[in-house]
């Protein structure tokens, strides 16, 4: 049995263990809250069963558990700079037995694991069952969907960690990964603008038209397009290039 609210009451109670007066706590305990009710409605818009609408909106409440003890620890969200944050929740949720905080029953164990395991990799691991991968793109379209929202609506400064993000440029392996329609190796992400890219791309990742429409409705890639100026004119057209890049696909993918 799944039993959100209990679980929204845990969650509550755990997030008492750290500052939520600090900008990336406070950040993560509000985006983790938005990605369960995305990962809801487009549970609910592929007309699945009422125990699959739930058990996507657990996996959206705890998929980015590991990030409090990352900033905690780390004080930062650059998982090549600390640890991975999907792993590091699988590891504080299975290893370490917090899981049971949230749901009494463990037969849906594995597919919560290798749900926040994956919700963060460049692409979902093989070998995973069809309810698996259900749940594994269900949250990686939900959890895009309200980086896009974070990356309009909070500080810069806590988004992409730099207080002068208009002074960087791209790193042009990871520009060039982009334009080739590559997926991106976040260990040759050098800059906090490469971030900027990482944000456009996540528009090829999407699983389900209502995540296509969320963003076309909401205008997400062109108000992020707009938010952001760089110095630097080569990079400032560059960005302009992954803007119409990024666009193009999405209008394909909501006819």
């Amino acid at each position: 049995m799944i039993d959100v609210q209990k679980a929204l009451n845990e969650y509550n109670k755990y997030i008492k263990n750290y500052n939520i007066k600090d900008d990336k706590i406070a950040l993560k305990v509000a985006h983790m809250l938005r990605v369960k009710e995305n990962s809801k409605n487009i549970a609910q818009s592929l007309n699945l069963e009422t125990e699959d609408v739930e058990l996507a909106e657990l996996i959206g409440l705890l998929h980015d558990i590991g990030r409090f003890e990352q900033v905690k620890r780390y004080n930062t969200f650059v998982d090549k700079n600390s640890v991975n944050h999907g792993a590091f929740g699988a590891k504080i949720l299975f290893e370490d037995g917090l899981i049971r905080n949230f749901i009494t029953d463990n037969s849906f164990d594995e597919i919560i694991k290798k749900a926040i395991i994956n919700h963060n990799r460049n692409q979902i691991e093989d070998g995973l069952s069809e309810r698996e991968m259900l749940h594994a793109k269900i949250i990686r379209d939900a959890d895009k969907l309200d980086i896009f929202n974070v990356a309009l609506k909070e500080k810069p400064e806590a988004v992409y960690e730099s207080e002068h993000l208009e002074k960087e440029t791209f790193t042009d392996e990871i520009f060039r990964e982009f334009m080739n329609n590559e997926q991106l190796d976040y260990s040759k992400i050098k800059t906090h603008a490469d971030v900027v890219i990482c944000h456009f791309r996540y528009v090829f990742d999407l699983n389900y038209k209502y995540s296509f429409q969320v963003v076309n409705e909401n205008k997400y890639l062109e108000r992020l397009y707009k938010r952001i100026h760089f110095e630097n004119q080569d990079t400032q057209k560059q960005l302009e290039t992954i803007y119409n890049t990024a666009n193009n696909y999405l209008k394909k993918n909501i006819l």
